[in-house]
């Protein structure tokens, strides 16, 4: 092989690329180098897994190796990449027989991001997770699962029992980290827990803790939960945490967690709130360290800096995913937004430009949502007056509350949006949904009015769908531009 698409990273972006350049190029040869065991799966649902919601983490699969392997890619699982050298167009691949050089035609950079953890002293006791592997996941979930509950099958897999009464350990997929899945198993299972940071993760996690009947406390040092939501979206999803017994601090900073070999305590500046369980949940920061050293640039963000083809500042090597910047949709500037739908996107359209279909990877508008118990929540472009501001905008922004339905129709709650523009053009910016009623979908209609960079009038007289038992007459989206656009200068 002396021309093979090399591959490292084996999730999203990764094997969307590779299956994309095998299926428009069945003759090239393709390699998937991935330093773990896991491969395509669905972080996203790790939650709704620890929660109960999802039976099997089986179900979190997207692929499986065997799969990959039935698509014609040469998938290597505990091999990592190593080393770069661009100007040999070679790999350095650490593997279970030993290092070894591989060559490459053309490259892609997929090795994702990693969860923030080393801030917060006593991360590394037994009982503190941070929720960004199946592995973590599925030893939380055994940790919380008390012997009463358990069918012998910990999380629906069909897994061997034990000897504390029929708790399990080990769900059915053969290279789960059964030693660390079994060693929760046979604890004690947590009465209380400490969740530090109120993003994505903290709240969905929240949730997710709640329904293990647990003492929840939730840490968050900024002033308000979600920051890039808005105001409307942290303070809705703050007093629905508070409503379902979440313990919720805001502007708190945890300092360590304390414990000696296991978390008995989260320690802030002002107490110390026992806890035997903690989920740090802070952030995550771009893998792009295999680059360092070669002429591969990242951006300001840390991530890899790429073009609109994905394209580095290597000859034919690409960057996609969690580790990578991508065009910003309202700035028109390089920006890293670590989400899914951009890593398979950008994947996708990799593999199609290296078998020879120059493809655009697309822009990123920050489009998001999240689950709060009851509350729906959803996001996109920049709302943010500060940092709309150092693109260049003059914001102005509306909140407003409406129906999510017709005022008679069963069913109908109250959805507020927030909508952020250029005071000068009238030019959408971003804006935030929050409420219970199919809520967070509505974000989409804003998504696609920040990707035709419509105006705020423009947005107004879309001609959205109207039935009393989906829409009101005037959508809350619609409510909305109409309220914002009477404070532009040439509102109409």
């Amino acid at each position: 092989m002396t021309d093979p698409f090399v591959v490292i990273g084996g999730d999203a972006a990764g094997l969307s690329a590779a299956s994309k350049l095998k299926r428009e190029r069945p003759d090239r040869d393709v390699i998937v180098f991935e330093k773990g065991t896991w491969v395509s799966y669905a972080q996203c649902g790790m939650p709704y897994y620890v929660k109960g919601e999802v039976d099997s983490l089986r179900d979190l699969l997207s692929l499986t190796p065997e799969a990959v392997a039935d698509r014609g890619i040469d998938l290597r699982r505990r091999h990592e990449v190593v080393g770069v050298n661009v100007a040999d167009r070679t790999v350095t691949v650490e593997g279970e027989s030993g290092r070894f050089e591989r060559p490459y035609g053309d490259l892609l950079v997929a090795t994702g991001a990693h969860a923030v953890a080393d801030p917060i002293a006593g991360s590394d006791l037994t009982g503190a997770f941070t929720i960004h592997s199946m592995d973590a996941a599925a030893a939380l979930r055994a940790f919380l699962t008390p012997p009463s509950e358990s069918d012998g099958g910990g999380d629906g897999d069909g897994g061997d029992g034990g000897d504390d009464g029929g708790r399990t350990a080990i769900p059915d997929v053969e290279y789960v980290d059964a030693e660390r899945v079994e060693r929760y198993a046979a604890m004690e299972p947590p009465t209380s827990a400490a969740i530090v940071g109120g993003g994505y993760v903290g709240v969905e996690m929240a949730e997710a803790l709640s329904a293990h009947d647990l003492d929840v406390h939730l840490f968050q040092r900024p002033d308000r939960l979600l920051p890039e939501f808005g105001d409307a979206v942290g303070e809705t999803v703050a007093a629905t945490l508070a409503d379902h017994d979440v313990d919720v601090r805001t502007g708190t900073e945890v300092e360590r967690l304390a414990g000696t070999d296991r978390v008995e305590a989260v320690v802030t500046a002002d107490e110390r709130v026992p806890v035997d369980l903690a989920l740090i949940g802070i952030g995550v920061r771009p893998n792009a360290g295999i680059v360092d050293g070669t002429p591969i640039e990242r951006g300001a963000s840390g991530a890899i800096a790429t073009d609109e083809y994905g394209r580095t500042t290597a000859d034919r090597v690409f960057a996609a995913g969690d580790c990578a910047e991508m065009r910003h949709a309202v700035t028109g500037e390089p920006d890293w937004v670590p989400l899914g739908l951009t890593a398979n996107r950008a994947g996708r359209a990799i593999g199609n430009t290296v078998a020879g279909t120059p493809t655009p990877v697309g822009e990123i508008a920050g489009t998001a949502a999240v689950k709060a118990f009851e509350q729906e929540c959803g996001r996109t472009g920049i709302i943010d007056h500060g940092r709309a501001r150092e693109a260049g905008f003059d914001p102005v922004s509306e909140t407003v509350t409406a129906g999510s339905r017709s005022g008679y129709y069963p069913g109908a709650a109250e959805t507020t949006v927030t909508l952020t523009a250029d005071r000068e053009t009238g030019r959408l910016l971003g804006g935030s949904i929050v409420g219970t009623d199919r809520a967070a979908i509505r974000i989409d209609t804003l998504a696609t009015a920040l990707e035709s960079d419509l105006t705020v009038p423009e947005l107004e007289r879309l001609d959205l769908a109207y039935a009393p038992p989906f829409s009101p007459v005037w959508d809350p989206v619609l409510v909305a531009a109409k309220v914002l656009n009477g404070r532009l200068p040439d509102a109409e």
